[in-house]
């Protein structure tokens, strides 16, 4: 079979790594890919939101299945123009897909599946938020901007004077654009965070390993919110016990909500979570893998993905056997740009990676990296996923740490702690 990956960071790489590994597949592309997937598959020049080439290529090249990975196809609508064309396609439809590009709706559909999550009131502009904010005693807040901004529309205030000035920057100086144009005040949860992903035809649910994910920039979880700095899989804070609930109380609950909305929800379901003194909730919902938890969650898959998704997109997940996993854990670090989450320069030649490639158990996943001249350069703020498996957590974080010590490239950083949680509770 034919397939396309659709998107260029290291969860894109990931998946189509895994996918290429199915003795079922033929040849692999990634539109428009990196240099890493242009080593592990093949890449072709077409922008996400270029759907109209996306959909042409597919069709002229016999595509048998095409893989939506960032949100913003997904929020426009990629999934549906695919469907319109007859090529199947793994991902949820534009309406289904506002559970991540609404932080609105997706308040909304926690409520009618009575799904636990912090206190929250929405607004359309700023001067009603600022007024709410000024009714309220002083305590710490998160301030959302409604849309989608990249995984950084989040900003989480110790006060109430920090709290509008959130507002300020999300509704009236447009720090994330469009996506600001409404925006969700909440209270906030004190706990550690976790990562449940399951995948669903709108029907079978299957979840996936846990896995926490490391969104501030410096390390002890300190500094602005970015993409991810890194992520490992699994996780001893969501145990057995903890993960069924999740299951039970939060992902089915809302995959019946989507169904009873006539938004039926199809592809990967991703569940942010906080892990509080009164039990778990959903902090948010993303509609894709996570980037970076899709990293170290491939490394660990033993199961053909192909055949997953194969069984997702035809709606017959119930039967195909339970994905099978490697039991050992996997660290991802994150190697970025200096300057990262802020402004950052690119085209700095990146050293060592053919070093950190020879490293057992190890493999290097590529975000923001391109090939000029024969020479792999940075090219984005999260420049490469560096990805181990061992025997243990600490085994698996002092591999790939082993493997980060080798790559290096004018600017380079990454956070020193990933998977310190798990090792020192």
């Amino acid at each position: 079979m034919n397939i396309l990956v659709v998107g260029s960071g290291g969860r894109e790489h990931a998946l189509a790594w895994k996918l290429a590994q199915s003795p079922r597949s033929d040849r692999v592309w990634v539109a428009p890919g990196n240099a890493g997937t242009q080593q592990d598959a093949e890449n072709v020049d077409l922008a996400v939101d270029d759907f109209d080439h996306i959909v042409q290529f597919a069709k002229q090249n016999s595509v048998g299945l095409t893989v939506v990975g960032p949100e913003a196809p997904l929020a426009g609508g990629l999934i549906d123009a695919l469907d319109e064309a007859g090529i199947p396609a793994f991902g949820p439809s534009k309406d289904a897909a506002q559970l991540e590009a609404s932080k609105v709706f997706c308040k909304q559909i926690l409520r009618r599946a009575d799904v636990p999550t912090a206190e929250h009131r929405a607004f359309q502009d700023a001067d009603s938020a600022v007024f709410y904010l000024q009714q309220q005693e002083d305590r710490p807040w998160v301030v959302k901007a409604d849309g989608l901004a990249a995984g950084k529309g989040v900003i989480v205030c110790e006060n109430q004077e920090q709290a509008i000035d959130a507002v300020q920057r999300i509704a009236r100086d447009k720090a994330f654009g469009e996506a600001g144009d409404s925006l969700v005040i909440e209270e906030r949860l004190f706990g550690q965070e976790a990562s449940i992903l399951a995948i669903t035809d709108g029907r079978t649910l299957v979840t996936l390993p846990a896995a926490q994910d490391h969104k501030p920039a410096l390390d002890g979880d300190t500094g602005p919110n970015t993409g991810g700095m890194g992520a490992y899989s699994p996780t001893p804070l969501i145990t057995p016990a903890a993960q069924a609930k999740v299951e039970e109380e939060i992902l089915v609950p809302t995959v019946h909500a989507m169904k009873r909305s006539r938004q039926p929800f199809q592809g990967v379901l991703y569940a942010g979570l906080m892990v509080t003194n009164q039990g778990i909730k959903v902090l948010e919902y993303n509609v894709r893998f996570g980037d970076p938890e899709c990293q170290p969650l491939m490394m660990r898959l033993d199961s053909d993905l192909l055949d997953i998704f194969e069984a997702t997109v035809k709606g017959d997940l119930a039967s195909i056997d339970s994905p099978t996993w490697d039991p050992r854990p996997s660290v991802c670090v994150v190697m970025a740009s200096e300057g990262y989450p802020g402004d950052y320069t690119k085209g700095h030649p990146i050293r060592g990676l053919g070093e950190a490639a020879q490293l057992p158990d190890v493999k290097v996943f590529h975000a923001g990296t391109r090939e000029v001249d024969g020479e792999i350069v940075s090219s984005g703020g999260r420049v490469l996923g560096v990805t181990a498996v061992a025997d243990t957590v600490a085994g698996a974080k002092l591999q790939a740490y082993r493997a980060v010590k080798c790559i290096r490239w004018k600017g380079a950083w990454c956070r020193k702690d990933i998977s310190d949680k798990a090792i020192h509770p």
